[in-house]
């Protein structure tokens, strides 16, 4: 019964007693560190969140750089590669030569045909001025001829009046003498006369009938002569008006014999010159300075006019191109500094942002997609953005295009 009572009792006591403090609060300090930790991890956290938001990067980056394709520009055979692969090379320095003696012969080839043109031009330039002066005398000549015939018509027509004078002269003295002579018959029938008288009558008419028909005879010959003389200055004016023009047209077809001789003449200088500057082609120059690379020709090979025999790779100009999401250009613009990291040499270098693409990388490719299909799906594109370094990083010239790195883009306050 006691022992009951007793257990009672300490139930009592343990209902009305206070409860002792459990857990972190029964430990201040560590309840104060763990609010400082709490306090501190959310300062560094802003921090941080603040930092990640502070820039852009990618890993979809490499480094670029030009690269010279080094060509033959004329066909031949290779005599002499003068340079190997990874060999550093300046600008001028002799790389290949191709055999010479095919394009100094087509020099020497070409020289000749020049000096045949330039003879012929040399022999063609003189008869334009013979020929001026040779239709001027033509001209000259006819005009003479000319004058000639018109004064041998003028003459002929005066000995055509004339003769016609004389024809009217002698039938006159005809019909004078036919008049007398009948009077005269009269006379010697009457025997008034002596008969002697009348046959002097008698042949002085029959020699004035004559005398008609002479003159008629010459005036018609006289005639004959004024139309001679016709068709002569008829003959005369045709060949002056030849003369006169055919002069410039003659004259100006030896001109052009003169300019077609000169053209050819050109002609040939001008396949000279280009068979001269073909055999300056024959040695193959660095483009810049550089790194070889990529030969693919050897001594003894021919290589055809256009066609690439090996790389030359400078290195004091390389830029990076980095592949950035479409989604991470929003606070991106050319000019803000760039950190990027060479995975190479485990370095960062110093740079800023130059340019952006005129296109995504997608659209740029071989194959652009084509989302007019039907079943377009809709992905992040890259846009390629241009970094630049800064110069002054890279004396030794370790940066190397198609190296990969990794740019980190500081963007501006927000």
């Amino acid at each position: 019964m006691a022992e009951a009572q007793v257990e009672e009792l300490k139930k009592d006591e343990q209902k009305t007693a206070p409860r002792k403090a459990t857990g972190i609060r029964a430990h201040p300090i560590k309840f104060a560190v763990f609010l400082i930790f709490l306090v501190v991890a959310g300062i560094y956290g802003m921090r941080y969140w603040t930092y990640l938001d502070s820039y852009e990067s990618t890993d979809d980056a490499q480094i670029d750089g030009d690269i010279y394709p080094v060509t033959s520009r004329i066909s031949g055979t290779i005599k002499t590669i003068y340079v190997e692969d990874n060999q550093t090379v300046k600008k001028g320095d002799l790389l290949a030569e191709i055999d010479p003696r095919d394009y100094e012969v087509a020099v020497e080839q070409a020289k000749a045909e020049l000096n045949e043109s330039q003879s012929q031009v040399t022999a063609a330039r003189p008869n334009v001025p013979i020929t001026a002066q040779t239709t001027e005398t033509s001209v000259a000549s006819s005009g003479s001829d000319l004058a000639n015939a018109q004064a041998q018509l003028a003459a002929a027509r005066k000995d055509y009046d004339s003769a016609n004078a004389d024809i009217r002269s002698a039938e006159a003295d005809s019909a004078k003498a036919q008049a007398d002579l009948v009077r005269y018959k009269q006379l010697v029938a009457k025997d008034e006369i002596s008969r002697q008288q009348y046959d002097q009558a008698e042949a002085a008419a029959k020699s004035a009938a004559a005398q008609v028909e002479v003159k008629r005879a010459t005036a018609e010959a006289d005639e004959q002569n004024v139309r001679a003389a016709q068709a002569r200055v008829q003959q005369a004016v045709t060949r002056q008006s030849e003369a006169t023009n055919n002069r410039p047209q003659q004259i100006a077809l030896q001109n052009a014999l003169v300019q077609a001789r000169e053209a050819t003449a050109q002609v040939q200088r001008t396949k000279l010159e280009e068979a001269e500057l073909n055999l300056t082609y024959v040695k193959i120059f660095a483009p810049i300075d550089g790194v070889i690379g990529k030969k693919s020709v050897a001594s003894g090979e021919h290589v055809t006019a256009g066609q690439q025999i090996m790389l030359d790779i400078p290195l004091n100009n390389p830029w990076v191109t980095a592949d950035f999401k479409e989604t991470q250009l929003k606070m991106m613009h050319p000019g803000q500094r760039v950190t990027i990291h060479v995975d190479a040499y485990d370095r960062d270098y110093e740079g800023y942002v130059d340019d952006f693409s005129g296109a995504s990388g997608a659209r740029l490719s071989l194959l652009p997609p084509e989302n007019a299909t039907g079943n377009y799906v809709k992905v992040v594109q890259r846009v390629p953005v241009r970094i630049k370094f800064k110069p002054g990083q890279d004396p030794n010239h370790l940066l190397r295009p198609g190296m990969s790195v990794d740019p980190k883009v500081w963007l501006d306050s927000k």
